[in-house]
């Protein structure tokens, strides 16, 4: 941990300048005092770095020094965002240049450090997508990566819900790979939106480029997408009576919709372990699939037509059944 935490000192001084030791102490989360014992270790193996005392002073390197990491190019530098996902920077188009780049790093780094970024990738691996579920397969992809990363301007053909095809001209902001799907936000007419990349069937280069929005966050911007979304898939709300099997399968059927709705809404059960609760549940027949996968662990109380319908549906069963 501590040739790690050597290294972490050494490359916030190259990259930020001078700090006291009181900002490297709260960057990296340890005591002052061995901040101190760093910056004398990074002197004795040899680092050129000198404290200038006073209120204004601090630690920095000598100018000029610069530790390098063994000729990185620019793409590879980029790459190594990706380093915990092979599989996605294989579908952007850059799993040869994240290779590469972690090749080198690896070469750059000393003996210790080796061996334990070795040991992290032998026993932790990142799996993205759900199960049962691939990552999609989009051959135009790294076209739609591309411009997005050069800031140009295109035409697509889209599938919206329904079959119905558009044609839309999009200045793309950023992709986003959510349990196996990826997703472009694009701006479009002057306002943001999102984009399902498996349903865009031809893209066109319009031979411009646009102007980012300054204030444009990607992650600010998905999260607040996602919940959006969420609302207007789970546009309604069932009173449901469900028994303790139930509440187990609640996040594995209905996800962190469901787990909040238990946590949040749920009442103390009763002297049979049953308790009452609202659950969100998608509009029209999509809640009838979900519900009927409780079985006769789950009861819905209201609303009257929702109720009706399992009542109708779970009829049909019984009588295809016997």
């Amino acid at each position: 941990m501590r040739a790690s935490r050597l290294l972490s000192v050494l490359l916030l001084l190259q990259n930020r300048g001078r700090m006291t030791a009181e900002e490297l102490a709260a960057e990296l989360e340890v005591s002052v005092r061995t901040v101190y014992r760093d910056v004398e270790a990074l002197s004795a193996a040899g680092v050129p770095v000198y404290a200038d005392r006073g209120r204004t002073g601090g630690y920095q390197l000598v100018d000029g020094y610069r530790t390098r990491l063994t000729g990185l190019t620019e793409e590879e530098a980029q790459s190594l965002s990706l380093a915990g996902l092979p599989g996605a920077a294989s579908e952007l188009g850059l799993g040869t240049v994240l290779a590469a780049a972690q090749l080198k790093l690896h070469a750059a780094m000393p003996a210790e450090l080796r061996a334990g970024a070795s040991k992290i990738s032998e026993r932790f691996y990142l799996d993205v997508p759900g199960w049962h579920r691939g990552i999609e397969s989009l051959p135009r992809l790294s076209e739609l990566a591309d411009a997005v990363w050069r800031g140009r301007r295109i035409k697509v053909r889209y599938e919206r819900w329904g079959q119905r095809k558009v044609e839309r001209v999009l200045d793309p902001l950023g992709l986003i790979l959510k349990a196996g799907n990826w997703y472009l936000a694009a701006r479009c007419d002057g306002t943001d939106r999102t984009y399902r990349v498996s349903r865009i069937e031809e893209l066109e280069d319009l031979g411009e480029t646009f102007e980012r929005p300054w204030d444009f966050d990607l992650a600010r911007y998905w999260q607040e997408w996602s919940e959006q979304f969420e609302k207007r898939m789970y546009a309604r709300l069932a009173v449901v009576r469900l028994n303790g099997f139930a509440r187990v399968l609640l996040p594995f059927y209905l996800g962190a919709v469901g787990a909040r709705a238990l946590r949040e809404t749920a009442a103390e059960p009763d002297e049979n372990d049953w308790l009452t609760m609202e659950l969100p549940v998608e509009p029209g027949e999509s809640a009838v699939g979900e519900l009927l996968r409780f079985g006769g662990n789950l009861e819905v109380l209201e609303p009257a037509d929702l109720r009706e319908r399992l009542a109708e549906e779970i009829g049909k069963m019984g009588a295809l059944y016997g």
